[in-house]
C-alpha cells in the first residue's frame, strides 16, 4: 500500500482522468457539507435552549400571586393574594426533602450613588440561598448570609457591572454605596452568565428590606430548588402539588390560573428534552439519506470506473501483475478520491456554518457548529462504502481472463 510507484500510478490515473475523479469527490463532498450543515443547525438550536436557561437553575421552582378571578368558599372574586415570610415556613414544613434550596424575592428599584457618580438599578432583596437558584458567582467577598438576616444589616451584594458604573476603577469592597438616601456597605461582588441586565443588579437581606420598605413581612415571590434527584415527572407533579397546596391555603378556586401561578423549570426541560429528540431524529434520517445518497453515488461511480478499465486490468493480467496488486490500486484510488473529498465538504460545511452564523441568530439558532468527530466518522463511512464499492467489482474483474478482458466494450 505504502510502493512509492503505486501511489505514482494512482496520482496519474487520477490526473488522467480528472473529470471522473471530480464527480466521484463531489458526491463524496456533497454529502458531507449537507450532513455538516444539518448537524451545525441542530447544534445551534439546542446552544439557544440551553443559553436561554444559563443564568437561573435547571431545577428551578417560581411562585408569583396575583389576584383571584374567581368566587371561591364564599369569598369574592378580586382577592389580592400576598405572599409573607411563614409561606416560606409553610413550604418547607409542607414538602421537606423535596426542596433543596428556597428563598424570597423582594423588588424595588433604587437610585444608587457614589462619590457623584448616579445611576438607577433593580433591587432584589433575597435569603442566603438565592444564590444557588441565580448560579450568582462571588468574584469578590462573600453573599448574603444567616447572620444579615437575623441582625437586619444595611449590606448590599452589587453586580460587576454596578461597581463599574460607580466606582469607576476602585474596588467597591468595603465602601458605602448610597441606594435612595440610605448607605449600605458592600460585601460582596458578583458575575452572572445571565449577561450585562443580571450584573447590573444589586442584592440585599430580604429581612433588611422589609424592614426599609413598609416594615411588614410581604414577599413578591417565592423561588426554590427540587430535589436534584427527582426524575423529571416527579418534579412536574411535585410542582403541581405546590399549586395545588398553595391554593387550598389561601383557599383559592383549583381552576383560578392567575392568584397563584407556578412555573417549574422540569415542565420547560422536559418539553425542551421532547423538541430536541424529535429534531434530532429528523436531523438524523435526514442525515442518514444524505449519507446513503452518497454511498449510492460512490457506489454508481466506481462500478462505472472499474467497467471502464476492464481492458486496462486485461493488459495488467497478460503482463503477469497479480489480482491482489490490481484489487489494490482501485481500492487505495478510491479511500483517496473519497477521503480527501470528504474533508473539503467538512471545510465547506464549516465555512458556511461561520459565515451564516450571525444572521441565523435572527432564527433562534445561536452558533451553530459541529464536533469534528462526528463528520469524521460520517466519512470514514463514505470511504468504507467506496472502498467497498470499488472493491467488489474489482474483485470481480481481476479473475476474467486477460483474452476475455482484452474484447471487453
Amino acid at each position: 500500500m505504502f510502493d512509492l510507484d503505486t501511489w505514482r500510478e494512482i496520482l496519474q490515473s487520477m490526473n488522467k482522468n480528472r473529470t471522473r475523479s471530480v464527480l466521484s469527490g463531489f458526491t463524496v463532498a456533497f454529502a458531507i457539507m449537507l450532513f455538516t450543515i444539518l448537524i451545525g443547525i441542530a447544534n445551534g438550536l439546542e446552544n439557544t435552549f440551553a443559553e436561554a436557561f444559563v443564568d437561573d437553575a435547571n431545577n428551578g421552582v417560581f411562585v408569583w400571586t396575583g389576584r383571584t378571578t374567581k368566587a371561591h368558599k364564599g369569598l369574592q372574586a378580586g382577592r389580592r393574594i400576598q405572599l409573607k415570610n411563614e409561606d416560606i415556613d409553610h413550604v418547607k414544613k409542607e414538602f421537606k426533602d423535596k426542596v433543596q434550596y428556597i428563598t424570597a424575592r423582594l423588588y424595588r428599584n433604587v437610585n444608587a450613588s457614589y462619590k457623584g457618580e448616579k445611576n438607577s438599578y433593580d433591587l432584589r432583596a433575597v435569603h442566603p440561598d438565592h444564590q444557588y437558584l441565580e448560579k450568582t458567582k462571588i468574584r469578590d467577598g462573600r453573599y448574603i448570609n444567616v447572620n444579615d438576616l437575623k441582625k437586619r444589616t444595611k449590606i448590599a451584594v452589587i453586580g460587576r457591572l454596578v461597581e463599574e458604573d460607580l466606582f469607576n476603577k476602585e474596588s467597591a469592597l468595603g465602601k458605602y454605596v448610597n441606594l435612595s438616601g440610605i448607605q449600605y456597605k458592600v460585601v460582596g461582588v458578583f458575575t452572572d452568565d445571565g449577561g450585562d441586565n443580571e450584573e447590573r443588579k444589586i442584592y440585599m437581606p430580604i429581612t433588611t428590606a422589609q424592614q426599609i420598605y413598609g416594615n411588614n413581612d410581604y414577599i413578591d415571590q417565592i423561588s426554590l430548588t427540587y430535589n436534584p434527584n427527582m426524575e423529571l415527572n416527579q418534579a412536574i407533579d411535585f410542582g403541581l402539588d405546590l399549586e395545588k397546596n398553595l391554593k387550598k391555603k389561601f383557599s383559592v378556586a383549583p381552576n383560578d390560573q392567575r392568584a397563584i401561578r407556578v412555573f417549574n423549570m422540569a415542565q420547560q426541560s422536559k418539553g425542551i428534552n421532547q423538541f430536541t429528540f424529535v429534531l434530532s431524529v429528523i436531523i438524523f434520517i435526514i442525515g442518514l439519506g444524505t449519507l446513503i445518497a452518497g454511498i449510492v453515488g460512490i457506489s454508481n461511480i466506481m462500478i462505472f470506473i472499474v467497467k471502464e478499465r476492464t481492458k486496462e486490468i486485461g493488459i495488467r493480467k497478460a503482463l503477469g501483475a497479480a489480482p491482489k496488486s490490481i484489487v489494490s490500486i482501485i481500492l487505495i484510488e478510491s479511500i483517496v478520491i473519497t477521503a480527501i473529498a470528504g474533508y473539503i465538504g467538512l471545510l465547506i460545511g464549516v465555512g458556511v456554518l461561520e459565515w451564516v452564523g450571525p444572521y441565523l441568530k435572527e432564527y433562534f439558532i445561536k452558533d451553530p457548529g459541529v464536533k469534528t468527530s462526528i463528520v469524521v466518522v460520517a466519512t470514514i463511512i463514505l470511504i468504507m462504502a467506496g472502498a467497498l464499492a470499488g472493491y467488489l467489482p474489482a474483485k470481480r474483474a481481476s479473475k476474467i481472463k486477460p483474452i476475455v478482458a482484452l474484447r471487453n466494450d
